[in-house]
C-alpha cells in the first residue's frame, strides 16, 4: 500500500509539468519544497543589480525542454546560462537595451532513485551539489545576466539522450575552478540533443558500475540513444588478481557495451584524456600505460565506434606547449580565489578552458566516431585541436562557489 501512494504522488507531481510551464522572474519569491519553484541558492538579485542568480523548478526525473527569454526593457545584458552542477547551455549571449532573445535547451534532471527500494550510492560531495537533488536548477551569469521568464516543458520523445560515465575529467564539477569536459559539451548541440552526465570523480569502470551509476542510467535510457564512456585513470591504479587493463577493465568496458546494446542504445569508447607530462623534447607522454591500447583493441573487437581522446589530447597540449598547457589545467597562484591560502599546480584536472578546449576535442572524435550525432551540432562548429583557442582570450564568468580541494583521482 505504501509503495502504491509513493506510485500516486509521483504521478500527480508529473502530470503538473505535463504541459508548458511559464515562470516570469519579476516574482521574486524563494524557493520552497513545498512551492516546487523559486529564486534559489542566493536571494533573488536586487533591481539593477549584475550579480548571478540561480532558479529551481522541482521536477520528476527525465529530459526538459527550457525556453529561456533573455534581455530586459530598460537596460542592456550579457548574460550566460548554466544548469544544474554548472552544465554550460548557453553561452554568453549580449542583448540591447530592450532587445530580447528566446534561446532553447535541454536538461537532463535525475534523483538516486533506481527503484523504490534501490539508490545510487552516491558520495557524500556530491550530496552538496545540484546533480542527484529533486529540483531542476539554472543559473544566470554573466556581466550582466537578465532573463524575463523561462518556459519548462517535458523534452520531446524524439530527442537523443546521450549518457557520459566516467570519472573527473568527465563529471559537472560543482565548484571553481575545477571544470570538466562533459559539462561543457552541451553548449555545442542543438536541443535535439540531452547530455545525462553520470560520472562521478575518482570513479573506475568497475566502481561506477558497482554504485549503481550504470543500473540507474538503463532505466532511463532508450534505443537511438549514446553511452559514452571515458575510464582509465583510477583503473590504472587498482591492484591485486584479476587486476589491470587486460582484465578487469576490459571486463567492465564489455559490460557497458552488452548492457547498451540489449537496449538499442550506441556505446562509444573514449580513452582517457591525457595528464600533463612534457620530457625534455617538449612531448606530453602517456601516462595510461596499456589501458588505452586495451580500449582500442576491444573498440575494434566489438565493431564500435571509438573517440581517440588520449591522442587528440596530446595534440592539443603539445600545440600549447609546456608552459602554456599549464592554461588547460588548474595551475593557479595563491589568493587566485577567496580562501585560497596555497598555489594549485594539477596536471590532471581541467580549467575552464581546459575543459572547453577538451570538449572540443571530443566533438572532434564524435565527428569521425558517430557523425550522426554530430548533425545535431550548432552551425559554424570547427576546431583542431593542433590549432587552439587562445587562453588568454577566452571568457569565462565565474559561479559563486569556489573550493581549494582537488576532485577524488588523479
Amino acid at each position: 500500500m505504501k509503495q502504491l501512494l509513493i506510485a500516486a504522488l509521483l504521478l500527480c507531481v508529473a502530470i503538473t509539468v505535463a504541459q508548458p510551464v511559464i515562470y516570469k522572474l519579476s516574482d521574486t519569491t524563494p524557493y520552497t519544497p513545498e512551492r516546487g519553484h523559486g529564486y534559489d541558492i542566493l536571494a533573488a538579485p536586487e533591481k539593477g543589480s549584475n550579480k548571478p542568480f540561480f532558479y529551481s523548478i522541482r521536477v520528476p526525473d527525465g529530459n526538459y525542454k527550457i525556453t529561456v527569454r533573455l534581455g530586459n526593457k530598460k537596460k542592456a545584458g550579457s548574460t550566460t546560462v548554466r544548469a544544474e552542477s554548472r552544465r554550460l547551455v548557453v553561452e554568453e549571449l549580449r542583448t540591447s537595451k530592450g532587445e530580447f532573445v528566446e534561446q532553447s535547451f535541454i536538461v537532463n534532471k535525475r534523483t538516486p532513485d533506481i527503484t523504490l527500494k534501490e539508490k545510487v550510492k552516491i558520495k557524500d560531495r556530491e550530496k552538496l551539489s545540484f546533480t542527484w537533488d529533486d529540483k531542476l536548477t539554472l543559473e544566470f551569469n554573466g556581466d550582466a545576466p537578465q532573463c524575463e521568464s523561462f518556459r519548462i516543458e517535458p523534452a520531446d520523445s524524439s530527442v537523443v539522450t546521450v549518457f557520459l560515465c566516467g570519472n573527473s575529467t568527465v563529471v559537472d564539477q560543482s565548484t571553481e575552478p575545477w571544470a570538466s569536459w562533459g559539462q561543457m559539451i552541451p553548449a555545442f548541440f542543438t536541443e535535439k540533443v540531452a547530455f545525462a552526465n553520470y560520472a562521478e570523480s575518482g570513479e573506475s569502470a568497475n566502481t561506477f558500475i558497482g554504485a549503481g551509476r550504470l543500473k540507474k542510467a538503463l532505466t532511463q535510457m532508450k534505443a537511438g540513444d549514446y553511452v559514452l564512456i571515458e575510464f582509465g585513470h583510477n583503473d590504472q591504479k587498482q591492484n591485486g588478481p584479476g587486476r589491470g587493463a587486460w582484465y578487469s577493465y576490459m571486463t567492465s568496458l564489455k559490460t557497458f557495451i552488452d548492457e547498451a546494446h540489449a537496449l538499442g542504445a550506441h556505446p562509444v569508447l573514449i580513452t582517457p584524456t591525457q595528464r600533463r607530462r612534457f620530457d625534455e623534447k617538449g612531448h606530453n607522454q602517456n601516462t595510461h600505460g596499456e589501458f588505452p591500447d586495451a580500449m582500442r583493441w576491444l573498440a575494434n573487437k566489438e565493431n564500435i565506434p571509438l573517440i581517440d581522446l588520449n591522442k587528440l589530447t596530446k595534440v592539443l597540449y603539445e600545440a600549447l606547449g609546456e608552459e602554456k598547457s599549464k592554461k588547460a589545467f588548474v595551475h593557479y597562484p595563491a589568493n587566485t580565489f577567496p580562501g585560497q591560502t596555497a598555489d594549485l599546480a594539477d596536471n590532471t584536472h581541467f580549467s575552464t578552458y581546459g575543459a572547453y578546449q577538451v570538449a572540443k576535442c571530443v566533438i572532434t572524435g564524435m565527428i569521425q566516431a558517430c557523425p550522426e550525432l554530430t548533425l545535431n551540432l550548432k552551425p559554424g562548429f570547427s576546431y583542431l585541436p593542433a590549432k587552439p583557442d587562445d587562453p588568454e582570450s577566452f571568457r569565462w564568468h565565474l559561479s559563486p562557489f569556489f573550493d581549494r580541494e582537488k576532485p577524488d583521482g588523479d
